[in-house]
């Protein structure tokens, strides 16, 4: 399986960066992942219409270049389907029965994601009605999808 983040923005939090970093580690057992990190546009402090499109367009671009044509594309969104871990798991397995092997799950900036963006997912998820900063919606994504992996796979670290 081969996964890959699409982020919006960069880890900037030395601890967000290792706990990233631990559970990239932990997931090299199960799966090819890998993060790509997409510039964010800077968002003036009241940004009109005009300027919401202009910077969620430049960010969809960004994040259009990393997309692939065989990936099964997964938005994640707070309008998105929330799951327990366990319903997660079975989502996954029920991906890989039908053969699909490489996810590309998407993160958005502060605005959210561009309509070209949104017209590509397959799937909108929903890691909790709560507002997370990007940067711990990153490490909750990658934490929740070794959580799947080792449920798939029976070991004990999801109890």
């Amino acid at each position: 399986m081969e996964i890959h983040i699409i982020a919006v923005g960069k880890l900037k939090e030395k601890f967000f960066k290792e706990a990233a970093g631990e559970y990239l580690k932990r997931l090299k057992r199960f799966a090819k992942v890998k993060v790509i990190e997409v510039k964010d546009e800077p968002i003036p402090p009241n940004p009109s219409p005009g300027d919401r499109e202009r910077i969620l367009k430049a960010e969809g671009e960004r994040i259009m270049r990393y997309l692939k044509e065989d990936s099964y594309i997964v938005a994640l969104d707070i309008s998105g389907e929330e799951h327990s871990s366990e319903e997660l798991a079975l989502k996954f397995q029920e991906l890989l029965l039908r053969g699909i092997s490489r996810l590309a799950f998407i993160i958005g900036g502060p605005l959210g994601l561009s309509s070209s963006v949104i017209s590509k997912y397959r799937w909108q998820l929903s890691l909790s009605k709560l507002t997370f900063p990007h940067q711990l919606a990153r490490v909750v994504l990658l934490e929740q999808i070794y959580r799947c992996l080792t449920i798939i796979n029976g070991e004990p670290y999801h109890r």
